[in-house]
């Protein structure tokens, strides 16, 4: 359990910082419904994603790419990136160092 607090990213996602330490951090994002999406973004933080639930269609810098549950991949410093939910469903995320941002 965490005791960190759910916090909305946008229609139908949320976030929840599971945990923490100045190196490293492990966050969910629940995708509540078919659609939500992660807007394209990026950060200096090296992100690992894997795919506990659901389906989802990736931007990755000019690459597209679907994944399902099970799939993991890693997002590097400064790339672009979004998604688009197409199978409610939740992200486990780890970024290093950790996101500050989201304490």
């Amino acid at each position: 359990m965490t005791d960190f607090p759910v916090v909305s990213t946008g229609e139908n996602v949320t976030r929840q910082v599971l945990s923490d330490h100045p190196s490293m951090m492990v966050v969910a994002f629940r995708f509540a419904s078919k659609g939500a999406t992660g807007a394209l973004h990026n950060h200096p933080h090296v992100q690992s994603t894997y795919v506990e639930a659901g389906r989802f269609r990736f931007t990755l810098g000019d690459e597209e790419k679907e994944v399902g549950p099970g799939d993991s991949f890693v997002i590097p410093s400064d790339l672009t990136h979004g998604c688009v939910c197409l199978e409610p469903g939740t992200l486990i995320d780890c970024f290093t160092p950790r996101r500050d941002d989201f304490l």
